[in-house]
């Protein structure tokens, strides 16, 4: 029985979402444009689960290049008023489109001369009448066995929600690396870190000459930690690299005579290379794609930046 019920309350709501495609006309569009001009912040404001899902709205516009906030609209008329200024736009969700505090709201909008977008149940509501966008979010029925919880009246307008903020981020041309700036907390900031977040520079490079005796590069190497040593010029570009790896190699090869080369006749001349504001996930596919356990981080005049370990994004727990 609790499996039918979960699996009518599922149907309605997905059939709620799918109801709204054929309504995606030239409203949506005036919709994103009112958003898009929005010289202030985007208010989002609604009553009970209404408000929930504005507040949700607000956090995904914030977070997408959108600046917006929530304003309960019972509070708005006790004082909050002064949180709109001339230049915001007000997004009002509401599934009746006729409760009494956001119709005292959208008077004050109204005299303040901003813009208003109302996500709605009823078209012919006081809330819809009175925006200059009106988005039709309503349904054939809730999902609430009752009649009463809202259910798919909120699934709707949240993904109605959802639409908007992504056609705003398309329009905004928003990217990965301004979501990385506005996420750099939790699991998803650590997602987002860059190589120049995690990377060993200065002094913390291992680095040696051409020059340098094979018995010198194994005392730098011992001493940084990082299992390789950087071969560069004096002015530091980029010459190859001696891993631990190699050293074996190396070894293997020659023995002890070894101790007598130089870096030049050692190193590895095309190391894996980085750029330091690739995303650390593309550090970590690159270091597993090629099996290796560092990467090296050099600019585009081929001079080396830093280095990138594998137990350096250990660290972060990505792995």
């Amino acid at each position: 029985m609790s499996r039918q019920t979960a699996r009518r309350v599922l149907e309605i709501e997905a059939e709620a979402i799918r109801a709204l495609i054929p309504r995606l006309d030239e409203s949506f569009d005036r919709a994103v444009e009112v958003l898009l001009d929005c010289t202030g912040r985007v208010v989002a404001t609604g009553m009970g689960k209404s408000g929930i899902i504005a507040q949700k709205i607000s956090a995904t516009l914030a977070s997408t290049g959108t600046p917006s906030l929530f304003l309960h609209p019972g509070e708005a008329t006790h004082g909050d008023l002064g949180r709109i200024v001339k230049g915001d736009v007000l997004l009002a969700v509401s599934n009746s489109g006729d409760t009494e505090e956001l119709s005292a709201l959208v008077a004050w909008v109204k005299r303040l001369g901003s813009r208003l977008v109302a996500l709605t149940g009823d078209p012919r509501s006081p809330l819809a009448q009175a925006a200059d966008v009106h988005l039709d979010v309503s349904i054939r029925a809730e999902a609430c066995p009752l009649g009463l919880a809202p259910t798919a009246s909120t699934t709707a307008a949240l993904a109605m929600g959802d639409a908007l903020c992504m056609a705003l981020l398309e329009r905004r041309g928003f990217t990965v690396e301004d979501f990385a700036v506005l996420h750099p907390g939790g699991r998803l900031g650590k997602k987002l870190l860059r190589v120049e977040d995690l990377m060993h520079t200065g002094d913390e490079i291992p680095r040696v000459l051409p020059t340098t005796a094979m018995k010198d590069v194994l005392f730098e190497m011992t001493r940084k930690r990082l299992g390789l040593t950087t071969v560069a010029a004096p002015d530091g570009t980029l010459l190859g690299m001696i891993s631990d790896g190699d050293l074996r190699r190396q070894m293997e090869r020659h023995g002890y005579a070894l101790l007598d080369k130089s870096a030049a006749e050692c190193m590895t001349r095309d190391p894996v290379l980085v750029r330091r504001r690739a995303l650390a996930t593309e550090a970590l596919d690159l270091l597993e794609s090629r099996k290796i356990t560092a990467l090296l981080v050099a600019d585009e005049r081929g001079r080396i930046e830093g280095v990138l370990h594998l137990h350096d994004l250990w660290k972060t727990e990505m792995i």
